[in-house]
């Protein structure tokens, strides 16, 4: 299983927030491509990077993503308030291995279905972020009525191929993986699925391993030292 380090964009620094909620902060790197460079030379092998103002419609950090291109010879995922083909098209061209769409894919779906036909699916994941099994949307911000394994099932038939469950109810807060879940992502899902939201040990992450997980992203575990790349 790979490990994936986080590094989420907030106001130009790398962060963490709280449950997704953007006034629960901690700033671990002021200049975001120390981060990069830092998990690149502790031997990652691939990062997701988030843009968490793109995400709440505050503004971008397309300016620090592409200093982090620039700076790390590792491939790496972009996420957040990727909106549009033309979002997608800017950021597979500062250097993003593939783009992380959301909101699109439950609110825009033909937008999704344009991204697959145009870059094909290995470069475009889909992050199906939930409240448990309940999905989110808009930053984590606004409630659906669909359940993750029903939208993951309906993503592998539009072509999507590579997805990943993000438990926001966990996510920055240290408390541990819920299995069950992640069991039911891991049956809804026959394709990569990739997870995260709430780290704390490396208890989490064998309990992925064994449900068949093919990677996890880390954040805060990863920089306050409680899992080592």
């Amino acid at each position: 299983m790979r490990l994936i380090p986080a590094v989420d964009l907030q106001k130009g620094r790398a962060v963490r927030l709280y449950e997704g909620d953007p006034e629960k902060e901690t700033v671990y790197f002021e200049d975001p491509v120390e981060a990069a460079r830092h998990w690149e030379e502790a031997g990652a092998g691939y990062l997701h990077l988030v843009d968490l103002d793109a995400a709440l419609g505050k503004g971008n950090n397309r300016e620090a993503i592409r200093r982090i291109a620039a700076a790390i010879r590792i491939p790496f995922e972009v996420g957040g308030g990727v909106r549009s083909l033309e979002a997608a098209q800017e950021l597979l061209a500062l250097g993003a291995d593939r783009v992380v769409v959301g909101t699109v894919a439950v609110r825009a779906p033909e937008v999704l279905k344009e991204m697959l036909a145009a870059f094909g699916p290995e470069r475009v994941a889909v992050s199906v972020d939930a409240r448990g099994l309940e999905v989110v949307v808009s930053g984590w911000q606004e409630a659906t009525p669909l359940s993750a394994p029903e939208l993951a099932r309906r993503l592998w038939r539009e072509g999507v191929r590579t997805l990943i469950y993000t438990d926001v109810r966990r996510d920055g807060t240290l408390k541990g993986m819920d299995p069950g879940p992640l069991k039911a992502m891991r049956a809804a899902w026959p394709g990569y699925l990739i997870a995260g939201g709430g780290v704390g040990s490396e208890e989490d992450l064998r309990l992925m391993e064994a449900l068949g997980l093919d990677a996890a992203i880390v954040g805060r575990a990863l920089y306050e030292g409680r899992v080592r790349l």
